[in-house]
Formats: C-alpha cells, structure tokens, sequence
C-alpha cells in the first residue's frame, strides 16, 4: 500500500463518500495522514470504527448534503468552506442510478434526477470548490466515471451512461483549462464492482454472466478501486498526468 505519509497534512474533500468506493477512498487518504472530509449523502448512519477514531483525532469531518435539494451542493460547499481555508484534493464520487428506466418509459422527472445527481452536481461542487482548490498545494480533482461510459451500460441505464460520459468529457476539458493554474483533473472509471450498487441494480445472474467474461475472473471491490484515486491525487505519482481516465476493471474493458 501506499506510504503512511503520502499524504501527511493535505485536505481532502470526498462526496458521495458514506458507502463503498467512496468510503474505501476515505479510508486510505486517511491511512495515508490525510485530512478527509466525507460527504455522506443525507443521512449519517454509524460510522465506521476507523472513520470515528479519525474524527476523534480531528483528521475526518462527516458532512450531509441531499445532492437533489435545490441548495445541497452549496450546503455542502459551504460546510467545506467553514472548515478550510484551501483544499488540496477534491473527489466527486457521489451519484448512483437511481433505476433502470426503459427508454420509452423515462419520465421527465427520472431523466432530471439522474442528470442532477451524476452530471450536474459534479459541475456544482467543482465550480464551488475551485477558489479552494486554487490555493491547494499542488491540487488535483479525480471524478468517478463508469465502464458504461465507454460501452453504454446495459437495458434501462442509458441517461446513467450518458451523464458518465458528460462526466468524462467535461474532466478533459478541465484538464486542459485548468492546466496554468496547476490544477490536474484525472477519472477513475470502475467496471463492475462488487459495492451495494450493483446489489441493487443488478441481478445475481447478471452478475455472474458478467463475471465470467472479465478476464481475472472475479469482480471487482472496492478496495481494488481506491488506490487508483490516491495515485491519480498524488503530485509525487503522478504529477505529470492530467486529462485520462484510468479503467479499473480487471480486464472487461480493454481499449
């Protein structure tokens, strides 16, 4: 794993951050000497013991923000600017499917919670955190995308593949404009992850379908998953990279 020091005295701001990836992701900056702040959606259930102790040492600080109110990124944003002075790193991992909806069955309001939870809200939060990040010590942002991007998903989750690939595109497009202000912007793209998403998303027969066509022949967890986002964030590892989106995925995606 990665040095204990690695990230000694850094400020790291991680949204959807309550369960999986992104808790995993909390977890090792943290390991790491990091300062996290977790982002857990609406509601905070009992932490889990390293993320208590972390808040007990004043290295972690869970924060709640409903990413579908009309204000709850600029709660969020507001809670981090309370906080820091400058962040270092910013992880914009919220967002979820909400629901596999045929095509000809999406309703407008299911089209605009997708959009707003996936696509919209990582532009929120970057737009409202880039006077931090500015001031960060060699800041990097990392924006969780999907293996859909690039293949589209499966049945009933098209606008979800469509805001990761908003998602994508947009990160490039930072990476470029964002460059002189020594600002790298970077995506971890997970394939099929063995995370409460897919438990309630997809079947347990899909899931084995799935398995048997990913070449290392096992799904994928989120601890596999993590220390791509700690490599991406580390100026000391990848400083010279902005602009790309590492497929993590064991293989059942390879371009």
């Amino acid at each position: 794993m990665f040095h204990p020091a690695l990230f000694k005295g850094m400020t790291v701001v991680i949204t959807g951050a309550g369960r999986g990836i992104g808790l995993e992701v909390a977890r090792q900056f943290l390991d790491c000497g990091a300062h996290v702040l977790v982002h857990a959606g609406r509601s905070i259930g009992d932490l889990p013991d390293f993320l208590e102790s972390a808040a007990t040492e004043g290295r972690a600080y869970v924060a709640t923000a409903d990413f579908l109110a009309p204000d709850g990124v600029e709660g969020l944003a507001d809670v981090v600017r309370s906080r820091f002075e400058s962040i270092d790193i910013l992880i914009n991992n919220a967002g979820t499917m909400v629901g596999r909806f045929p095509a000809a069955e999406l309703s407008d309001e299911q089209y605009q919670t997708v959009v707003q939870l996936n696509q919209t809200a990582v532009v929120e939060m970057t737009r409202a955190m880039l006077p931090l990040l500015r001031k960060g010590t060699h800041p990097a942002i990392v924006n969780t995308v999907s293996i859909s991007a690039v293949t589209g998903g499966s049945a009933g989750s098209s606008i979800y593949s469509a805001t990761k690939a908003f998602v994508s595109t947009y990160s490039k497009a930072l990476a470029r404009e964002l460059a002189p202000d020594g600002i790298r912007v970077n995506c971890v793209s997970p394939g099929t992850i063995t995370t409460e998403f897919h438990e309630r998303y997809s079947s347990p027969e899909k899931l084995e379908a799935t398995r048997k066509t990913i070449p290392l022949g096992r799904l994928g967890t989120a601890e596999d998953c993590a220390p791509a986002y700690l490599f991406l964030a580390s100026h000391a590892l990848s400083g010279y990279i902005t602009g790309q989106v590492l497929e993590v995925n064991g293989g059942q995606l390879i371009v």
